[in-house]
């Protein structure tokens, strides 16, 4: 709605994954190398984790879009709470192999041929599977079964797994050694820190077509920081409806107040929200989005505590029952400085 008033080609805080709006803080930039570098090296497993919301699925986005055109050929699993059967079906059916059997024992083999084709072809076959925590055992084992597809020398099917920080102690399990064993690279991904929040929101802000800087003000982009945590799709969320309550103002500064109202909206703060329908030119939405309130507004509106995370304990390697705990909030684990030389050799900017 506010692309005309803000001088913009299209949406530049959409919560879909689109390569066309990566941007690459250090991290991020030696994970696109590392995924590139596990495909093209048929490496077969690979795990990127980060947590919810940090860019994970619009990373690998951009990889396969930057590999040869013609030379991939793509699966790409957004769902994997399935049977193992069910698993199968659908990662046959997003190859778009046709006439999927009924039969295990069928389509193991016409999996087995296509993938064969493939490689025969000099071309990549590619599993992407997001959400991978969520995994069940018996899925679990049924991949690791399909990276046995392989020659003397190469992997048939490069499987890469995409997560939160779960995945990782649930990899750690002492009855998924094998699957461990055969993972050849893992990466990882943060939040961005205060100044990358800002850099990301003058680059997806230039990326949207516009000629003139972002409207926001410092201490508007400093509460998006400070209330997002540098997650990515949260400062998406408040940069849109900032944006959208200023249009509805014709104000063409996004202050403060505008973010404050945005993170009420949303709630991330425990300010009660201006509503849509008080806000010119948004009349017809209120029906759909207004939110209503007793109370009156505070002042100095609060963040929302969030309950505090469990501590992680120490595995025993001798139980299987292991269930994993999430990580605690900002804990980061370092990549390889071989991917920071990986990018560079990669071209990737700083």
């Amino acid at each position: 709605m506010y692309t005309d008033f803000f001088g913009l080609q299209k949406l530049p805080f959409n919560l879909t994954p689109d390569p066309a709006f990566l941007y690459l803080p250090p991290k991020h930039r030696q994970a696109l190398a590392g995924l590139t570098y596990a495909i093209l090296e048929r490496k077969g497993f690979a795990v990127l984790t980060g947590d919810a919301g940090t860019g994970k699925t619009t990373l690998i986005n951009s990889v396969l879009s930057r590999l040869p055109a013609g030379r991939v050929e793509s699966s790409f699993i957004l769902n994997p709470t399935l049977t193992a059967s069910e698993f199968l079906e659908i990662v046959m059916l997003d190859f778009d192999i046709p006439d999927v059997p009924a039969s295990k024992a069928q389509r193991l083999w016409k999996l087995q041929e296509f993938l064969a084709h493939v490689h025969h072809q000099n071309r990549y076959a590619v599993l992407v599977i997001d959400e991978a925590h969520k995994l069940s055992l018996e899925v679990l084992e049924e991949i690791r079964l399909l990276g046995n597809y392989e020659s003397a020398s190469e992997k048939f099917l490069q499987i890469l797994f995409l997560g939160q920080t779960e995945l990782d102690d649930l990899l750690n399990r002492r009855d998924l050694r094998q699957l461990k064993q055969r993972i050849g690279l893992r990466l990882y991904i943060d939040p961005l820190t205060p100044a990358e929040v800002q850099q990301y929101v003058r680059v997806r802000w230039a990326k949207a077509g516009a000629k003139e800087p972002p409207p926001f003000s410092q201490d508007a982009l400093t509460m998006i920081a400070q209330l997002s945590q540098g997650i990515p799709r949260l400062i998406n969320s408040l940069c849109d409806s900032s944006l959208l309550m200023a249009f509805g103002d014709e104000s063409a500064l996004v202050g403060l107040n505008y973010v404050r109202d945005a993170a009420a909206n949303l709630g991330l703060i425990d300010a009660p929200p201006q509503s849509l329908a008080a806000i010119p030119h948004l009349s017809a939405f209120s029906a759909a989005t207004a939110l209503s309130s007793g109370e009156k507004p505070q002042s100095s509106p609060k963040l929302v505590e969030l309950p505090s995370q469990p501590n992680i304990l120490p595995i025993d390697p001798l139980d299987d029952s292991y269930t994993p705990k999430m990580a605690p909030h900002g804990a980061s684990k370092s990549n390889s400085s071989f991917m920071r030389r990986l990018s560079e050799k990669f071209g990737l900017p700083h």
